[in-house]
Parts: C-alpha cells; structure tokens; sequence
C-alpha cells in the first residue's frame, strides 16, 4: 500500500536541508547506556553489536534490532533516540554495526547497501539465543536498503514478525547521481570522506594489500563505488553493484509486515526513487510525505521545541504487531554511555 503520511514538519523546518541537519547535528545527544558485544563470524572477521542492558525481562519480551545508515553507528542520534522507545516499551534492543563501521575489520571487504549474509547470521544468532522473543527490526537510509532486500530475499522464511524502513535509497544507480547536485554535494562529500577513512585505516592496518587508486581523487560514489566498493566486494563495477544490491527489485516479495517512511524532499535522492505502488507486496505499508528530508521527520508546534516523529511513529507501528512491545510504567534503562 502506498499511502499519505500524517508528518507534518515543524514550521520553523519544512527545509529538507533544515530537517537533515537538524536531526544529524543541531540535536542534542540522547543519553543511552550501552552494552558491547562482538560476535565471531566463521570466515574469521566479527561483527559489534551494542545492547541495551538486560534489565530482568522475560524470555518472551520482544526484541528489536536497528541496522544503521552510512557512516552510521551506535553514536548515531537516530538510533540512540530509537533504542531509549524500545527500553520504555519493555524490550530488548541491539544496534548492529555493519561489518568494519565501529571499528577497522579484519578482512578487505566491508559493509555495502546490498550485504544481507551479516544480517542473517546476526538474526539466526538472536533466534538461536532468544527461541521465545517475537523479532522486529528497523533500518535507516543504507541499513534500509538492506533490511528491505533481506525480507525480499527471505519472502516468507523471515523471522522478523514486523519491520520499519527509513528514506531508503532503493534504487542505488538513481541516488549516486542525484546526491551529486546542489547543496547535496555536501552529504556527499562527507559520506565519502567517512568511507574513505576507513579504507585508509585498513591499507595502514595491512588488511588491503592490493593497489588502489589515489583516494582524494574519487569524490562521488560513481567513481569511489567502481574503484573500491565494487571490487573489494565481489562486483564486476559500479553499475553491476548498483544493480544487485539496490533493494527496489525485492520489494515484491516482501511477505513479513513492513512499514516504510519516505519524504518526498529527502536531498540525498529524487521523487522518482520512491517505488511505485504496484512495486510493492501486499506486506507493505508505504507511507509517504512531502516533508521530512532524509531521516528528518521532525515535527513540534513551538519554536525552538522539536518533537522527533520517528520516534513516536515507529513504536506506534510496533505495538500490537510485536507483541509484548508495550509502554512500561517505571523507568527505562537508559542514562548516560557507559
């Protein structure tokens, strides 16, 4: 179903840029205490995750897991803001960090838009460790991409009971381009100057020792995608890793009930991104707005107070179809990092 959203921005931000970079830099840092855990993966490298404490649940209280977008982490304001909702509805709640953004890998390949072996190993992990807990999920911009990809490639055998999509680049090729023009030059550069420090960590490491062009050189992802992307993870080129990684083509199959939140001014794509409504399952839910830029959305009647929508939106779509994902009365385990 593809279908209007409720959203409406804050006066005071109806800007794209305004509501990127309000969410991304001018909020405060929620305070969320962390716990770290690193899972061994069979081919020798590892995956972090970053828990919210146990905090004597059940065995059959649900559980969460938020995927990150690019350059994302545990850090990331969105996520923190989300996991402090999963704490105050009485569930568990884990970030995964795609394989090499917390820390350096040890392996040369990395994490893409298209990578959903790690996310499948992660899943059949937390099943195995919680057989009782009903499995929502929920990705943001690039860890969008790959949980909506995930659920096409699962179709009916996904063990999530429910899932959230946020401003989800689906078509890969189409944002390269788009994200190259304007004020949006800017998300670019930074984007790659955060992918470009972590190969150079992994060429100081040793890890990649294969010859690689001048890195200052590739400043969009047509260029940085064909040159390191693509080859250090098993593409021909950009062109074939846009086009099997983009997550469009799997929106058919999707059988697990998914909510999917778009702006139609996000600025690191265009309107003509967005799937059409014969595009998507019968699984999907589609909700689009005019306003909210990319992981924007946030909306407050008062100057000065925002109210940080997702945060209210995505908990809402949870409860009753997660179940057990209910608000609690007593506090909730967050606070400031430890």
């Amino acid at each position: 179903m593809l279908t209007t959203s409720e959203f409406k921005p804050a006066f005071w931000l109806r800007n794209p840029h305004a509501q990127t970079l309000f969410a991304s830099q001018i909020r405060a840092r929620p305070p969320l205490t962390v716990v770290p855990e690193r899972l061994e993966l069979e081919d020798g490298d590892f995956i972090d995750l970053s828990w919210l404490p146990e905090a004597d649940l059940a065995a059959d209280a649900p559980l969460v897991v938020v995927l990150h977008g690019l350059n994302g982490s545990i850090e990331s304001k969105y996520a923190r803001g989300l996991l402090r909702q999963v704490a105050a509805h009485g569930a568990r709640g884990v970030l995964m960090h795609f394989r090499g953004a917390a820390q350096p890998n040890r392996l040369s390949r990395s994490y893409h838009s298209g990578e959903t072996g790690d996310l499948t190993t992660v899943l059949a992990r937390l099943r195995e460790r919680y057989p009782r807990a009903p499995l929502g999920a929920v990705g943001y911009s690039l860890g969008g991409n790959v949980l909506l990809k995930y659920l096409g490639e699962q179709g009916g055998d996904a063990p999530l009971s429910c899932a959230v999509a946020v401003s989800v680049p689906y078509d890969l090729e189409i944002c390269a381009h788009a994200i190259q023009h304007g004020f949006s030059r800017l998300y670019q550069t930074h984007l790659i100057n955060g992918m470009r420090e972590i190969v150079e960590a992994k060429v100081r490491a040793g890890i990649i020792d294969r010859p690689l062009p001048d890195l200052r050189e590739l400043r969009d992802f047509p260029s940085f995608d064909n040159a390191i992307t693509a080859p250090l993870n098993g593409f021909a080129d950009a062109q074939d890793y846009y086009a099997r990684a983009s997550s469009r083509g799997f929106l058919k199959h999707i059988r697990t009930p998914t909510l999917v939140l778009h702006a139609r001014d996000d600025p690191f794509m265009t309107p003509d991104v967005v799937p059409r409504a014969d595009e998507l399952s019968d699984a999907i839910r589609l909700e689009l707005s005019a306003h909210g830029g990319h992981v924007g959305f946030v909306s407050g009647g008062r100057l000065g107070t925002p109210v940080y929508w997702l945060e209210e939106r995505i908990p809402s779509y949870f409860r009753g179809r997660l179940p057990g994902f209910e608000p609690v009365a007593e506090d909730s385990p967050v606070g400031e990092t430890g």
